[in-house]
């Protein structure tokens, strides 16, 4: 099974190099790598092509693309209609991976025929403290039980449904999609990667609040067919960031 891996990166010179060496640092070969940038003005893109000699050597198909993009979702749907793997991981610039994440991703969808898998998540606060955000299925659906580091999706599930570039949570959107059709997805108990906090979706500015609770409201479960109640859940996502951090 060939898997792609997409890291969408902008002027993220002072953090792709984890992610990248967390690529390289895999247990499973039969990767495809894909950096999307759009168009960074720092060392990005010089720094991503310091790596294609060790890539090659580790066996792993090796893509730097670098152009003006609409936005983060754009540049994720550009990484899924370029990418040939069977299934796609997506992994963003200041995040990484566990070196088993690959490999355990190949086996759970050899092992379950799962149309999308998900797992725990290590989460890094600012302060430098982390916890464990659990990967968990329940009927009353919300974003704490889901990780989008640690998705892998049948590519083409991606290519069929790319992201809607609707608003900043329209990889959740995605999975409630997927969900909605009665997809399968299996959770894995286990962390296959890392997560540093204070990004888009976390920063702490009542405005920004409302933006987000707004577009998970209208772009995540209303678009796919969810109640009216989650105004709710998204209300109260928002207000734990304002006080747990």
């Amino acid at each position: 099974m060939k898997v792609s891996i997409i890291t969408v990166s902008y002027n993220s010179e002072k953090t792709i190099a984890h992610t990248i060496e967390s690529v390289l640092a895999q247990t499973y070969d039969d990767i495809e790598y894909w950096i999307i940038d759009g168009k960074s003005s720092d060392g990005t893109v010089a720094l991503a092509e310091s790596y294609c000699n060790a890539m090659e050597q580790k066996g792993i198909i090796y893509h730097i693309l670098s152009e003006p993009d609409g936005g983060i979702y754009d540049a994720m749907n550009k990484g899924i209609r370029l990418a040939t793997g069977d299934v796609i991981g997506i992994i963003n610039s200041d995040d990484w991976y566990e070196p088993n994440a690959v490999g355990t991703a190949v086996h759970t969808f050899e092992k379950t025929g799962c149309d999308l898998m998900f797992a725990d998540i290590r989460m890094y606060k600012a302060d430098g403290s982390t916890f464990v955000k659990k990967a968990r299925l329940r009927r009353f659906q919300t974003s704490r039980d889901w990780n989008h580091p640690t998705t892998f999706v049948k590519a083409k599930l991606y290519k069929k449904y790319p992201f809607r570039n609707k608003g900043i949570h329209d990889d959740y959107g995605f999975f409630l999609q997927m969900q909605s059709q009665k997809r399968k997805i299996v959770i894995v108990d286990q962390i296959l990667a890392n997560f540093h906090m204070g990004g888009a979706s976390n920063h702490k500015d009542l405005g920004a609040a409302v933006k987000r609770i707004r577009d998970r409201y209208r772009y995540c479960y209303r678009i796919n067919g969810y109640s009216r109640w989650y105004m709710i859940e998204c209300v109260a996502i928002e207000a734990a960031k304002f006080i747990l951090g």
